[in-house]
Formats: C-alpha cells, structure tokens, sequence
C-alpha cells in the first residue's frame, strides 16, 4: 500500500475556514430570521422556530469550531514525476492520484481572506475535472503551479 502524501496545506488555514464558515453562518441566520417572519406572518407552527435555531447552532459550532482543524490534519499532497497525489475529506477521506499526461493547465487564485494571510490556492485541471489544492503559503503555491505545470509538458512530451 502506498504511504499517505507527506506535503500539508498551511496552518493559517484553519483561521481563512473559520472566518469563511462564520460569514457562511451569519447568512445561514438571516435565512432562519426571514424564514421565521414568514413562520408567524403565515401562522405557520412556531415549534419550527426552535429547531431549525438549534439545528443551526449545531451546524455553526461544528463548521466553525471543530471542522476546520480535522481538514487541516487530514489535507495533504505531493507531486510526484509522473502523477499529483491528493488526499482530503471530512467525513469520507478521499484519495485522488492525477497523472500528469492528463493535466491540461494549472492556475493559482486568492480570495480576499486568502489574500489577508498571504494564501493561494492552486487549481490542477484536467479534461474531466478540477482539483484544488487549498491555503498554500503564496510563495509555495507559485512554485508549486509552475513545477506542475512543467511536469505536465515534460509527461505530454514523452506521449
């Protein structure tokens, strides 16, 4: 069996997801708010309200407290010669080998929060689908893009 990939994602990740999941969670409250307008404009049951408050007390305390540090352990990567191998997942861990000769470009992208921490994150596409890999430090995303990229030409080459 092959060994897990040994390259982690930045430790600064943890904070972009927590902001990312309060933001998320903020307009998850508004649409609790709206809906439960709309629960006493209709006369609608009112024990509806309580349980969707604690539904989303739950789902924010996990996406904001606990999630974010079980990805960063579990996020990993490493680029080999002739394949990219990723391994990810919250509930299921997933593990994904891209081989080279089907990379057809590779892209780097920050949001605002990345931007803040000096993150990127690097996007490998192939004809069937793309792959992310999250919050690198900007320097090591940069690297990271122009090394696959290469690899790429050099496995098409060889075709």
């Amino acid at each position: 069996m092959r060994r897990e990939p040994q390259n982690r994602i930045s430790p600064k990740a943890v904070t972009v997801w927590k902001i990312t999941a309060a933001i998320w969670s903020i307009v998850e409250l508004l649409v609790i708010i709206g809906i439960s307008l709309l629960i006493f404009f209709f006369n609608w049951p009112k024990w509806i309200i309580p349980i969707l408050a604690i539904i989303w007390l739950v789902s924010s305390i996990c996406s904001i407290f606990i999630f974010p540090n079980i990805r960063l352990k579990i996020w990993r990567y490493e680029v080999h010669e002739n394949e990219l191998d990723l391994q990810h997942g919250l509930f299921t861990v997933t593990r994904v080998l891209v081989p080279m000769v089907r990379v057809q470009h590779v892209d780097t992208s920050q949001g605002p929060i990345l931007r803040k921490y000096n993150l990127a994150t690097v996007t490998i596409s192939t004809a069937a689908t793309v792959h992310e890999i999250p919050a690198l430090e900007m320097e090591e995303a940069d690297q990271l893009r122009d090394y696959i990229s290469k690899l790429a030409r050099e496995a098409k080459d060889d075709v």
